[in-house]
């Protein structure tokens, strides 16, 4: 890490290493090989493995944790934070980053921010970075709406490995409620029409509904609500290439990130919870429409309590990169684990209009014929 002279003030100028470790062989730095699950050499070619574990599955007391604000993670890793995005990534405290891989931007320095609670569990990944571009150009070719000379002529930036922080919450809940139970009944009606211009009397079956209110009680323990604790700049992204197949986490071990980059967590404990408490709320009012029947159900209210919350903090993975055509650059992420590819691409005017103008032609079509017959 080196020091300039920028507008008068010292500036740090940092240069990109990962996490590593020394090859047995040759010296050299191993990186995570996501084909094989080992470490390898790139110079020599030599592997280690890495002994798998799943014991690290012990639930976190969230209330004790906001209390006690665990920096945990401080002991291995510090924070870089990105100027332009807002992202930040962690990495060993010897090693230092020259580029934002959220973003692109050279514009990241050391922070002074907590690393934070160390995570628990991570999924390595599993598709490698040609596994990546593959499946990157795959799902190029079906922007049917793009323009024709984009596969030919866009330019491709970086392709990165990064882990992505997600909160994971358990809690016991239960729920008294009020609902609204509605069942149908019908009545005969008899009113007047006119029929050849004369009136005429006829009846009706007209349905009414008798309503009822009832009190119930509702049990439920959740057990791994997931909820992202990101909100970089591609987290609208991450949501489109999910889900994660959570049944493949293993203890964390900082050789999974040799060669990979990790984020820090942008949305804190508790307000990853406040997320997970409005999945559990949905989940609750979905569970007492079904154990309450009625022609018509509508909740009054509910009134929860959560207990024996718990948490874990958790990796999964992705690669980040963009593409740029014709001067702007488009943002797309593959699913490290499934190859599950989501992105923005440019749309082609010329061919949206055609689609339009080809569907006005069929309903016009369709309309003249359903006059003539």
């Amino acid at each position: 890490m080196n020091e300039v002279e920028k507008n008068g003030q010292p500036e740090t100028i940092v240069t990109e290493q990962t996490e590593v470790t020394q090859c047995a062989s040759c010296g050299g730095n191993t990186v995570y090989e996501p084909s094989t699950g080992t470490l390898k050499c790139p110079f020599c070619g030599t592997e280690k493995e890495i002994e798998k574990t799943r014991e690290n599955t012990i639930e976190h007391d969230f209330l004790q944790a906001l209390e006690e604000h665990d920096h945990s993670w401080d002991d291995e890793k510090r924070v870089f934070s990105c100027q332009n995005c807002g992202a930040e990534s962690v990495l060993d405290k010897d090693k230092v980053a020259d580029f934002c891989s959220f973003c692109g931007s050279s514009h990241i320095s050391l922070s002074d921010h907590h690393a934070g609670i160390k995570p628990a569990l991570v999924i390595p990944f599993q598709i490698s970075k040609d596994e990546a571009l593959e499946k990157f150009k795959a799902w190029m070719k079906k922007r049917y709406f793009a323009p024709s000379k984009l596969s030919q002529s866009y330019e491709l930036k970086k392709l990165s490995g990064a882990y992505i922080p997600y909160w994971t919450f358990d809690s016991q809940t239960n729920s008294s409620y009020t609902v609204r139970i509605g069942t149908y009944y019908y009545v005969t009606v008899t009113r007047t029409v006119m029929e050849d211009g004369k009136p005429k009397q006829v009846t009706e079956q007209v349905r009414k509904i008798r309503w009822r209110t009832e009190h119930g009680r509702y049990q439920e323990f959740f057990d791994d609500v997931l909820v992202k604790a990101s909100r970089n700049v591609a987290s609208g992204l991450i949501t489109k290439i999910e889900p994660f197949r959570l049944h493949d986490l293993v203890d964390y071990q900082s050789a999974y990130l040799s060669g990979f980059l990790a984020e820090r967590y942008s949305i804190p404990l508790e307000e990853g919870w406040h997320d997970a408490k409005r999945i559990i709320d949905s989940r609750i009012e979905d569970g007492i429409y079904g154990q309450e029947y009625g022609d018509v159900v509508e909740l009054v209210n509910v009134s929860t309590d959560y207990r024996d919350i718990t948490y874990k903090h958790i990796l999964l993975p992705i690669w980040i990169s963009s593409f740029q055509f014709n001067n702007k650059v488009y943002r797309f992420l593959v699913n490290g684990q499934t190859g599950k590819v989501s992105g923005q691409s440019p749309v082609s005017i010329v061919k949206v209009s055609i689609l339009i103008a080809v569907i006005l032609a069929i309903i016009a079509v369709v309309l003249f014929f359903s006059d003539v017959l």
